[in-house]
């Protein structure tokens, strides 16, 4: 699904696509995500900016009914404004392996040559909503010709209004080199979820992206 969402998305975008491979010591994940401006008819960014990431982890301890499979599909369009400094509205619609939301909120974007610092708050569109908040914060500065550092920081967490459902909290790390269109090094993914008592996961390895 991935592979055809990325057919897909470069049939008209014209950004580069990055795609990340993430092998962790319990699972492994493909990522692909990337948010372009559409253009006008003078290829010139419009203030509407559209947002993409498809995303699968394959769990190394995969049973019939155990360490399932899982996936999250995330689309996303804002409206930013020059007089709103990168704050925006924002719209998004998620398929994840558990089902099906419709969000919307503020989101803030700032993107610019070595760094990129993307954020949103959204609420679930229905009774008893859950409020997500997202935080991507990437820094890229020059090291030599032809290498720069990569770092790169993700939140995704989720607070629930529903005192029976639990809070989820998401960190995503990753320090390494980039290359022209190769980027590669160590990472770790850390994950809290429940209440009271929480159920806490992590995975440590390596990454490998590039950008398409």
């Amino acid at each position: 699904m991935i592979a055809v969402a990325l057919l897909v998305m470069g049939a008209y975008a014209t950004a580069q696509i990055p795609v990340e491979v993430f092998a962790g010591h319990e699972r492994a994940t493909i990522d692909v995500l990337f948010f372009k401006f559409f253009k006008n008819k003078e290829d010139r960014n419009t203030p509407w900016l559209f947002f993409n990431r498809n995303r699968a982890a394959v769990d190394y301890r995969i049973t019939s009914a155990a360490f399932l499979p899982q996936f999250g599909f995330t689309e996303a369009v804002s409206y930013n404004h020059p007089r709103l400094k990168g704050f925006a509205p924002v719209a998004v619609g998620q398929v994840l392996s558990w089902g099906a939301f419709a969000k919307a909120g503020v989101q803030y974007a700032h993107i610019a040559k070595h760094y990129t610092l993307f954020s949103w708050a959204v609420v679930e569109l229905r009774d008893s909503p859950g409020i997500d908040y997202f935080l991507l914060a990437r820094y890229t500065p020059r090291l030599t010709d032809g290498l720069d550092l990569f770092s790169q920081l993700e939140f995704v967490n989720t607070l629930p209004t529903d005192a029976l459902n639990n809070f989820s909290f998401v960190q995503r790390l990753r320090l390494g080199l980039k290359a022209g269109d190769w980027q590669f090094g160590a990472g770790a993914d850390f994950s809290h979820i429940g209440r009271r008592d929480y159920f806490a996961s992590r995975n440590v390895g390596a990454f490998l992206r590039h950008e398409f």
